[in-house]
């Protein structure tokens, strides 16, 4: 149910690697910064903003336990995930993200699409 996608390196040397990757969504965007042993998330999208339809997450630098699971369903899958990665969440997967590293991701919505379209299940 979730996708992730390493991003593709096209160069590398001394000063370290650059990736590419498609970007097919346009406006703002949130750009991350979380502190090791942060958790962010707990919540799920209904798809209703068209940035969240599917969430898309693009981890620039760090590592991640990306925890999540259909909504109203108990059992919870872990993912790791080491940057540069894509992560793809469809609408009603609940998840959560816990920073093992200091991590830095973009998030290829806006804060008010995130506002419009984040609910919990109890």
């Amino acid at each position: 149910m979730i996708t992730i996608t390493p991003l593709d390196a096209i160069g590398s040397d001394e000063r370290g690697s650059t990736h590419e990757y498609f970007q097919e969504r346009m406006g703002r965007h949130l750009v991350c910064f979380r502190k090791a042993g942060s958790v962010s998330g707990r919540h799920y999208h209904k798809g209703i903003s068209l940035g969240k339809n599917p969430e898309i997450i693009l981890l620039a630098h760090g590592n991640l336990h990306l925890n999540w699971r259909p909504v109203h369903q108990q059992s919870i899958q872990t993912e790791w995930v080491e940057g540069p990665a894509r992560i793809e969440i469809p609408p009603y997967i609940w998840h959560e993200i816990i920073a093992i590293t200091d991590c830095t991701f973009l998030e290829l919505n806006s804060l008010s699409e995130h506002e419009a379209d984040t609910f919990t299940d109890s």
